[in-house]
């Protein structure tokens, strides 16, 4: 079982020893995972200290270190410098793919997450028929930005008119920063597991960002945080809290539909980066394999998720109780 670890608590020190990411404070141990059950460290504390020897062990296992500023956003991650055994030869594809392909690919991308954000409209209740009609307007490269007009009728929609996407919100822009972060950091071992360059993006380009492709990437996936920060706030819960947490960890084990029968968060992920390294090698857009939206009792699915299901508790618990 995958776990996303989160340090919360100030002053913690994180350590392997005989195959256990271990949490001390004060030489104490407070808790311990194996290393191989690990998806992703996220560190938000300050004060938290770790070893080289575990973050060597981390980077074998292509699990990223994550760190996060005051909204809960990342600010650094630690990966791996090897990754796929093909890794040489597809950065090379990656880096000279044209752009022609890369903006056929950037168009298939959006028209994903478009179509995920009305699963998750229609799994609320909402009318959707906007978004479908602006999925048909998608052209390649999204010239029109087509992806910013559907967000300007999905958030109101989904949230009410007074919400505002806004990064430093202390608002439920928190989790869903939160959300996001956990969500990023999957999909960029994916891709670095999958011997593609983080920052060489298929459409983010900014100069001072690492992750560009994962940013890519992330994109279909979204809205299932959003999905699940609109049942978190209809329970009270739209702060940055152990509650939350739990909750956003435990989506990358959600059921999604496949190609080839249900799969998981996860697995979409790391076929989505594989499909695209395929992409690259052999020119053809048509080969990405986008997640599937999930249908609207795979979002209700989500409900478990803020129960507090025993596994997801244990996920967070079982390192910091404190988290």
């Amino acid at each position: 079982m995958e776990r996303v670890v989160d340090i919360a608590s100030d002053g913690r020190h994180l350590s392997a020893h005989r195959g256990f990411l271990v949490v001390s404070e004060e030489r104490r141990e407070v808790g311990r995972v194996p290393l191989d059950d690990v998806a992703a460290v996220i560190v938000h504390a300050h004060g938290v200290t770790w070893s080289t020897n575990l973050a060597v062990a981390l980077a074998e296992r292509a699990a990223p270190l994550v760190l996060c500023g005051p909204n809960h956003a990342p600010v650094g991650v630690f990966l791996p410098l090897d990754g796929h055994h093909g890794q040489n030869a597809r950065m090379r594809a990656q880096w000279d793919a044209g752009r022609p392909l890369t903006k056929q690919l950037w168009s298939r991308v959006v028209i994903a997450k478009l179509r995920w954000q009305s699963a998750v409209l229609q799994a609320h209740g909402k009318e959707r028929a906007a978004l479908d009609m602006l999925i048909r307007k998608v052209r390649s490269g999204d010239p029109d930005n087509i992806e910013s007009q559907a967000a300007r009728r999905y958030w109101p929609l989904l949230m009410g008119p007074d919400f505002r996407r806004d990064r430093d919100a202390a608002d439920i822009n928190g989790p869903m920063n939160y959300g996001y972060t956990i969500l990023r950091s999957l999909v960029a071992r994916s891709v670095v597991a999958a011997g593609l360059h983080p920052s060489i993006g298929i459409h983010h380009a900014n100069r001072g960002n690492a992750f560009a492709l994962a940013d890519d990437l992330v994109e279909p996936f979204r809205p299932l945080v959003d999905a699940l920060a609109v049942r978190l706030a209809a329970k009270g819960f739209d702060k940055v809290e152990p509650t939350t947490k739990r909750a956003f960890a435990g989506l990358i084990a959600i059921d999604l539909p496949g190609g080839d029968g249900v799969t998981t968060v996860t697995v979409a992920a790391q076929r989505l980066a594989q499909s695209l390294a395929r992409a690259f090698e052999t020119g053809d857009a048509a080969a990405l394999q986008l997640p599937l939206p999930p249908t609207p009792i795979e979002i209700a699915g989500l409900d478990q998720l803020v129960s507090g299901s025993a596994e997801t508790e244990e996920t967070l618990a079982a390192v910091d109780p404190l988290a």
